[in-house]
């Protein structure tokens, strides 16, 4: 089973903004049974921040076919200000007040927070998904990741855990979902291209806890479950290792075990989705999806560049 470029790309941005408007579903319904039926119910799948970040980064990589943190902070602060009701963190927000008010860049005001060690929360990780899909074949994805993580997460957990979580839809993108699927080696490559030991560790305990087979609930203890991005993108590696070949597996299993669910979901989801490619997906739910055919059209013309 051969599946094309553009089908792993609309996978990865459909599938992760299905994880975050279902994970946030989750909030409200966190039974499975339960939740899955008010997904088949609900006329419509609303994405929150974390989608409409992804939306933002992947509009500025096709205006600019590169990463510009300046342009990309501006298109950021221009779909907050369109929609602020999006459940923001107070970060953006306020970077995007600093800029405005004093002049400075975006990366400056991002390296200005948490008392001047910027942030290390998930919010890079949860949208770094175009730049994943965008440069998986470039050696200078860590450095690109990064620097549009410090718009505004400036702190090295924070880039870090952004970088780990491209590279981890990177590699899906490059892997044949009809061949054996080999997660020590995949693990294993995440680990190595870490490079803070705080995301390092966690990646290391990702592998051991693949090994031994641990429960969801035990591992999201042993893992984490916050905002902080070294106690939630790892988990959401966890589900995507635990449930490589089954999309709708991959989503349960991230998102019904507490923590910062729709984060969860969109993380966890951009793989599988990279790795299964679009018709992994339930059309019953794609179609659903709130704006689906502007992410789609941001997908497919990230797949032409």
């Amino acid at each position: 089973m051969v599946v094309d470029l553009k089908s792993k790309y609309l996978g990865s941005m459909i599938g992760s903004a299905l994880g975050d408007a279902i994970g946030e579903l989750a909030f409200f319904c966190p039974e499975k049974h339960h939740l899955y039926t008010l997904v088949d119910r609900i006329e419509k799948l609303i994405y929150t921040d974390d989608t409409a970040m992804a939306i933002g980064l992947a509009e500025s990589l096709l205006q600019k076919k590169e990463v510009d943190p300046q342009h990309l902070g501006e298109t950021f602060s221009r779909n907050f200000h369109r929609e602020p009701w999006r459940g923001y963190a107070s970060g953006p927000p306020r970077i995007f007040s600093m800029v405005r008010q004093q002049g400075i860049s975006y990366v400056e005001a991002a390296r200005c927070l948490f008392g001047g060690k910027g942030s290390l929360g998930n919010g890079a990780a949860m949208r770094i998904a175009p730049i994943g899909l965008f440069l998986h074949n470039s050696e200078r994805l860590y450095e690109e990741a990064s620097a549009s993580a410090e718009v505004t997460h400036a702190h090295p957990v924070g880039k870090d855990g952004a970088t780990v979580q491209a590279r981890a839809i990177a590699q899906a993108v490059k892997l044949d979902p009809g061949k054996e699927f080999q997660s020590g080696i995949f693990i294993q490559d995440l680990i190595d291209f870490a490079r803070t030991e705080e995301i390092r560790k966690k990646m290391r305990k990702v592998q051991t806890l693949i090994r031994e087979s641990i429960p969801p609930e035990n591992a999201a203890d042993h893992l984490g479950r916050s905002v902080a991005v070294d106690e939630s993108m790892p988990f959401a590696i966890y589900s995507f290792l635990r449930h490589p070949k089954s999309f709708e597996d991959c989503l349960f299993f991230s998102i019904l075990n507490g923590g910062d669910r729709d984060t969860l979901g969109a993380m966890a989801c951009a793989v599988s989705g990279a790795y299964l490619g679009i018709e992994a997906i339930p059309s019953s739910w794609s179609h659903k999806l709130e704006n689906r055919e502007i992410i789609k059209s941001l997908a497919s013309s990230l797949s032409e560049i």
